[in-house]
């Protein structure tokens, strides 16, 4: 009998507990949701304004180095603190140190619209998750969190900032949980960083904010067949998408090396790119590339797109100009799914919808999320082949990603196999000598 009463109480206590939980980050959740929202839109607005007015003044292009050396200057002298940009935010949440400045939003925001004002080639989702993580840390001077909850603050904000911008709102959630806490997931992390993503999404919807709209694919029978052809063309998007890490990287360190004076890697980097478009002559791969995402689900795009895409967009952020990877990635994996259908015997615009997630999920080893957004995006129906492209890309595409975010403990296991199965094939060869 005094058993079942203390099993009662400690079953009602902890009821309480978990309700009183619900409820406190439903409603931080609600007001970080509010602000992120808004912040977006405001972010949203201007890009596309600026965006608008490069095109009808291609001449703005030619002062690209200039603009590049003015953001260059303004991380320089007074965005020190926060210059490591997504990497800051994954080292403040794995060992939480300081409040991020408040600095992080007009700073970002203020680099990202003049990057693209002058025809840089970036995205726009690294922008919204810097400005939603460092919006929500600031809470923390408000409320009297522990540094698990300031933890749980910086996911808020960079699912919100995801969901606002893509307007993905369950992509969003699983992208912070990928991306921060994975190998360490809680699961009372899921229902605040779901309802900061929602608010925030329908706060920037309720602002009248356009998300890009994508063709819906052909989606082909599902048959072992075709889960064949996805397979590879999954490792293949995995090796694009480490063809984009390897090549920014290589742009940064080289930039790093040989430029000591950091406000003139974006100036010659703007030199670069504006050499290579005179060479080019085309604008297709300025700014988001969101014209020729449309047509590669229409029309097969030539091998030449998705790798001048690569060039120029890890030309611009590994020389300093600021901005997001997710929608060149987008494109790049779009137009290399276009241009796959020449040879594979499965529909363009299904191809370019599969490329258009699986790159991103081997660039950044967020599988369960990229899923979500094919499905967000173009429907349920491709939900398996989705799935199948997506974690075979995070696969193929090693151990590397965007973010430098911990190993995704699924992913990591295969790895470990193989280099275990190398290390016995090594012994053995060496013993058999």
């Amino acid at each position: 009998m005094k058993n079942s009463v203390k099993s009662s109480k400690t079953f009602k206590s902890s009821s309480l507990l978990l309700f009183s939980y619900l409820v406190k980050w439903a409603l931080i959740a609600t007001v970080v949701g509010v602000a992120i929202g808004c912040c977006s839109a405001l972010f949203l607005y201007t890009l596309e304004a600026v965006t608008l007015y490069r095109t009808q003044h291609t001449q703005l292009l030619f002062l690209l180095p200039f603009a590049g050396f003015f953001i260059g200057l303004l991380y320089f002298y007074y965005g020190n603190s926060v210059a490591g940009g997504n990497h800051l935010l994954l080292k403040e949440y794995q060992n939480p140190q300081a409040i991020i400045p408040l600095r992080m939003i007009p700073l970002i925001l203020v680099s990202t619209l003049v990057t693209h004002l002058f025809g840089g080639s970036a995205g726009r989702e690294g922008t919204a998750v810097q400005m939603g993580a460092a919006l929500a840390d600031q809470f923390s001077r408000f409320f009297d969190l522990k540094s698990i909850d300031r933890k749980l603050l910086l996911a808020l904000g960079i699912s919100g900032g995801f969901a606002a911008v893509f307007g993905t709102p369950r992509a969003g959630t699983v992208f912070a949980l990928e991306i921060l806490v994975v190998g360490t997931l809680r699961y009372k992390t899921v229902f605040p960083c779901l309802v900061a993503a929602f608010v925030a999404h329908y706060t920037c919807v309720w602002w009248s904010v356009k998300h890009s709209i994508y063709p819906i694919p052909l989606i082909p029978e599902l048959s072992a067949f075709a889960i064949v052809l996805v397979l590879g063309c999954g490792i293949l998007f995995g090796l694009v998408a480490l063809l984009f890490i390897r090549t920014t990287n290589l742009w940064e360190v080289g930039f790093k090396k040989w430029i000591l004076y950091p406000p003139l890697r974006p100036f010659i980097g703007g030199l670069l790119f504006l050499l290579l478009y005179v060479l080019i002559g085309n604008p297709n791969y300025l700014g988001l590339g969101i014209p020729t995402i449309i047509s590669s689900f229409e029309n097969t795009q030539g091998i030449e797109v998705f790798l001048l895409k690569i060039l120029f967009t890890s030309l611009t952020l590994g020389s300093g100009f600021k901005g997001g990877e997710v929608t060149p990635l987008f494109f790049i994996g779009a137009a290399f799914g276009s241009f796959l259908s020449i040879y594979i015997p499965l529909p363009t615009s299904f191809l370019a919808a599969v490329g258009f997630v699986a790159v991103f999920a081997g660039a950044t080893k967020a599988p369960w999320a990229c899923t979500l957004i094919g499905m967000e995006l173009f429907g349920i129906g491709g939900g398996i082949f989705f799935l199948i492209a997506c974690w075979i890309a995070a696969l193929a595409s090693g151990k590397q990603n965007l973010y430098n975010s911990p190993p995704h403990p699924l992913l990591s296991k295969p790895y470990n196999c193989l280099n275990h199965l190398k290390e016995k094939f090594k012994t053995s060869q060496f013993s058999n000598r």
